[in-house]
């Protein structure tokens, strides 16, 4: 399946998400790429958008390759991806390091995109995980764990594409998989979109001006 931009895969995963919709979820994307998807599901669902501050911790040589991920939080809960760490050799002072690094980059992200907006309460509730993509899963991994310290109702993962060994491996720790395409040979995840643009930062801060954290309207697009 091949999706013209992160828009249209997001109104697809929508459509496929619309039976959640009475039972008025919170979607929580992980940005940057999540959020235009996360937008179209929160708007068809009439539903509060929220995000969940997530960082790949990636290996030095080969950054996008994940060892593990880091999440914001009180105690911000650390994924490692043992597999990657074993295969490349990478020590743990060096792990440690960039981990460091990326918990930097989260509160360079929670200030400028959130500043002093309210944030969703999860506890008690269904809540949808929205990205563009999983490759890995050790990002998705760690936003899963965050998120379950919340205590929501019911947790839900939703997707436009991942390969299937990976939502294999994540199907026990979430209530239900939501994934329109599982490709065999997977390869990246840009590689099923027409438009795979980096997402700014002034996106995403736009996209939740639109999106409140609490139940309420979008406001249109401008």
């Amino acid at each position: 399946m091949l999706f013209q931009d992160r828009e249209d895969a997001g109104r697809q995963l929508a459509r496929a998400l619309l039976k959640y919709k009475s039972r008025h979820p919170v979607i929580l994307a992980l940005p940057r790429g999540g959020v235009p998807v996360a937008a179209q599901v929160a708007e068809r669902l009439e539903a509060p958008l929220d995000l969940i501050l997530v960082r790949k911790i990636g290996v030095p040589m080969q950054p996008e390759l994940a060892m593990g991920a880091v999440v914001d939080g009180e105690q911000p809960v650390i994924v490692h991806n043992q597999d990657v760490i074993d295969l490349t050799g990478v020590s743990e002072a060096t792990f440690d390091g960039i981990c460091m690094d990326e918990l930097a980059e989260i509160d360079r992200r929670r200030v400028r995109y959130l500043g002093d907006r309210a944030r969703s309460d999860v506890k008690g509730q269904v809540a949808i995980i929205v990205d563009d993509g999983i490759a890995t899963g050790a990002t998705t991994l760690a936003a899963i764990h965050a998120l379950r310290k919340r205590e929501p109702k019911e947790l839900v993962l939703a997707v436009p594409v991942a390969p299937l060994e990976t939502l294999q491996r994540l199907h026990s720790e979430v209530d239900a998989i939501v994934c329109l395409d599982t490709p065999r040979d997977f390869g990246a995840i840009g590689y099923y979109y027409r438009d795979f643009r980096q997402v700014s930062d002034d996106e995403v801060i736009a996209i939740l001006k639109r999106f409140p954290a609490t139940k309420k309207m979008p406001t249109p697009a401008s």
